[in-house]
């Protein structure tokens, strides 16, 4: 008797399209002799399979078992169907509507196979730039809309050839429905021009790794955007690009041509080479080797360096045997948003660039490049965006319950991201950079909108900063009437507490640089306690005055000047006038504008705690970029933690005050103590007064759930001591792995918070 025939119908959610899953489904039930079809769904990868029971039982558990490298499977549900007498399995078209249950996955780095090709003489994808299979290549790039095929993409412009259009058909192939697929024949072209757009004669390669030889500035249409490339190993050109660029000191990534490359040059650890030739290929910031072989000019002051691999075969092959690094920073004017088009990036950049190099497949959606370190509380995000955008973080059912209306959080106005918050999964956006200026805000407005498409988002409340300056506030105020206020730092704790599941009260220790606090001061060295829905500022560094406010932070002399002054009185002023001889008559005004209070707003911040102690260390006076001061005295910590070595400091009430610490490294300064180890015992102050407040909080309120956020524990020697002392405590140390601690983290927060508030 023949054996009897079931049918099951699966449906499987995640990161399912774009990643080889169809192929992936047909071959498995081939492989078992089962018929039935797979198809792309608005809510996901839609399979009907039918047969005898034992291998529809292996085809189930093998799907989860086993799916492709790039697929990321949120659910897998699984109902019965009635056979339907299917006599074969195969690929339907794509039907439904989008939901967001399925989501594309981000671009991924070009495969091994792919490489191949590439340098392959004899196969017909050599030295072409936009080589790419299920496997690896653009998704979120060229995305326009959702379900994830050719005609959505900016792939649509080009007719595939018959050779590429019978790989494409061929479920036997790794380019089955590989949507990017092309070749020299049917694809996008490259082309390089002079910075007036006059073409350069001949073959684009060899003449751009010519230029890069003698020392040009290139930029590359890359993946994402526009990077500024030139010899990593030449300090001339990287002086001119930072001169022409208005970017004395800020580090400078580099792409290295292959890891053992990046060997050369850095300290790489199996975790931070897993992370380097990952799919997402972020870069990932490594330490220097010492002595360090590369130009000083890279990352002047800094012991580490950011490295990434290449990434696509356009940066693979602009390697040669005499460019074996090179620099590639992001390609936009300082303040102004990543360059994603011919047409402005040749309007924009032709005051930097020499040459450019530009090719014709669009870039639809932004996106930088994503930038990581490895800590000893694992995976921490600088920045994140490409190659992890727009894959959600899935939301704990403790945190996120069945609501179907969806959410946004706004983000800040600088390192802004914004969320979307849809049923259980929360959408970071890649990071969108600075939108205090007018193609900031245009870029952050785009970015939401198609965001929103792209998941079938419909937001009916957002959260947005309490600064009444912010343009990401104003916005959300204006498309969300029921926008509600978060306050920062309550919305760096609430993000910290979404991405490790979190629910219920715990103490938030939220060092920061600048926050709009609920007193209309600047908030930035809380010990909070709360949720979700509200907090409680438990304890907080003491305020001080910041004459000139943004100029302050500017000049971390000034900042410094303030603390003295505002807490020692003359003793203060007397310093002050001894650590900086040459600002006396500057010093004046200092004094004037604290005593008369003008424009001299109160400020309670880690930030300014660290800028105030780099400038009395005559370490950084100028901040050139956001964060300098504190990243350089950060630079003079100890690598690892061994024990506390605190200075004095006082707690009076709710307030941790600062005089005995600023005398004691004043006199440790002036006596010439090393700048190593005043460096090291101010990180221990704070170590010491956090976990000091945190047990007092525990105390009160049996509170033993941590979680540290904020842009200050991006110091490493300050996050590795705080999660050992704490955790000898008794402490549930709880830390950022999946976005940023610091501002681009803080759209989860407010997302959350906004949910957590209730409805309309």
């Amino acid at each position: 008797m023949a054996e009897e025939l079931i049918g099951k119908k699966i449906l499987v959610t995640g990161v399912v399209q774009g990643v080889g899953f169809r192929p992936f489904i047909f071959g498995l039930a081939r492989s078992l002799g089962l018929n039935g079809t797979v198809q792309n769904s608005g809510n996901g990868v839609l399979i009907l399979v039918e047969g005898p029971r034992e291998p529809v039982d292996k085809f189930i558990h093998e799907i989860c078992a086993r799916p492709p490298v790039l697929a990321s499977i949120s659910q897998c549900q699984v109902g019965e169907s009635p056979p339907q007498g299917f006599r074969e399995f195969r690929i339907e078209r794509t039907g439904g509507r989008v939901t967001g249950d399925s989501v594309v996955p981000p671009d991924a780095a070009t495969c091994r196979q792919c490489r191949g090709e590439i340098f392959d003489p004899a196969d017909r994808h050599y030295q072409y730039p936009f080589t790419n299979c299920t496997n690896c290549g653009p998704r979120f790039t060229i995305l326009k809309k959702l379900p994830y095929d050719r005609p959505w993409t900016s792939m649509d412009k080009f007719d595939m050839c018959d050779k590429c259009a019978g790989e494409y058909a061929d479920p036997g192939d790794r380019r089955f429905h590989a949507q990017p697929v092309a070749c020299p024949e049917c694809g996008p072209e490259v082309w390089l021009v002079d910075r007036e757009g006059g073409k350069i004669e001949g073959d684009w390669l060899v003449n751009a790794r010519r230029l890069l030889s003698e020392g040009r500035i290139i930029a590359v249409k890359s993946l994402g955007g526009f990077h500024l490339a030139c010899n990593g190993l030449d300090p001339a050109p990287i002086r001119l690009l930072r001169l022409r660029k208005g970017r004395p000191a800020k580090p400078l990534a580099v792409m290295c041509r292959n890891i053992d490359v990046v060997r050369e040059y850095c300290h790489v650890s199996p975790e931070e080479e897993s992370l380097l030739e990952s799919p997402a290929a972020p870069i990932v910031v490594l330490e220097k080797k010492n002595p360090f072989r590369l130009p000083d000019e890279l990352a002047p002051a800094l012991n580490g360096l950011g490295v990434m691999l290449p990434y696509t075969p356009l940066h693979l092959l602009l390697f040669a045997d005499d460019l074996q690094v090179l620099v590639m920073t992001s390609g936009n004017l300082t303040g102004l948003p990543l360059a994603a088009d011919n047409d402005r990036a040749m309007n924009e950049l032709a005051g930097i660039a020499d040459f450019f190099l530009l090719h014709n497949r669009d870039i639809v959606n932004r996106c930088d490049d994503s930038v990581v370190r490895h800590t000893c509380g694992g995976l921490q995000f600088f920045r994140r965006a490409r190659g992890y955008v727009p894959e959600p973080i899935e939301m704990s059912s403790a945190v996120v319950g069945s609501e179907e209306r969806d959410y946004v959080g706004a983000g800040g106005d600088m390192k802004n991201t914004f969320c979307l918050l849809k049923k259980n999964k929360a959408y970071v956006s890649q990071h969108i950079g600075s939108i205090d200026t007018v193609e900031g805000s245009e870029h952050y407005k785009e970015s939401l909108h198609k965001f929103c498409e792209l998941i079938g988002a419909r937001p009916v409340r957002a959260g947005c900063d309490l600064h009444p300056g912010f343009k990401s506030s104003a916005i959300a105020r204006s498309r969300f009437p029921a926008a509600i206020g978060v306050q920062h730092h309550h919305a760096h704790m609430a993000s910290c507490m979404a991405e490790n599941g979190l629910n219920g009260d715990v103490i938030g220790v939220i060092l920061d640089g600048t926050g709009y606090g609920t007193d209309g001061n600047i908030w930035g060295f809380e010990i909070l306690t709360g949720g979700y829905v509200d907090f409680t500022r438990e304890f907080h560094l003491e305020y001080v005055p910041l004459p000139g406010g943004d100029q302050a932070v500017r000049n971390p002399w000034i900042t410094a000047s303030a603390y003295l002054i505002s807490l020692l009185g003359q003793e203060g002023a007397a310093m002050a006038a001894t650590l900086f001889p040459d600002k006396i008559k500057e010093l004046g005004i200092v004094r004037k504008m604290i005593s008369r209070k003008i424009n001299s707003p109160f400020v309670s911040s880690c930030g300014r705690l660290f800028d105030a102690a780099s400038a009395v260390l005559n370490i950084c006076l100028e901040n050139t970029y956001e964060g300098q001061a504190a990243i350089e005295i950060g630079e003079l910590a100890p690598k690892k933690f061994c024990r506390l070595e605190p200075y004095r400091y006082q707690i009076e009430g709710h307030v941790i005050g600062l005089a005995p610490l600023l005398k004691a490294m004043v006199s440790d300064y002036c006596g010439h103590v090393p700048q190593t180890l005043i460096a090291k015992k101010i990180h221990d102050t704070i170590v010491s007064a956090i976990l000091d407040c945190a047990l007092r909080v525990r105390s009160q309120s049996g509170i033993s759930r941590v979680v540290f956020s904020g842009g200050c524990w991006h110091n490493n020697y300050l996050l590795s001591a705080a999660i050992k002392i704490f955790k000898d405590n008794g402490f549930n140390v709880f830390v950022h792995n999946k976005v940023p601690p610091g501002d681009g983290g803080i759209s989860l927060g407010q997302a959350l918070v906004s949910y957590h508030r209730g409805g309309i």
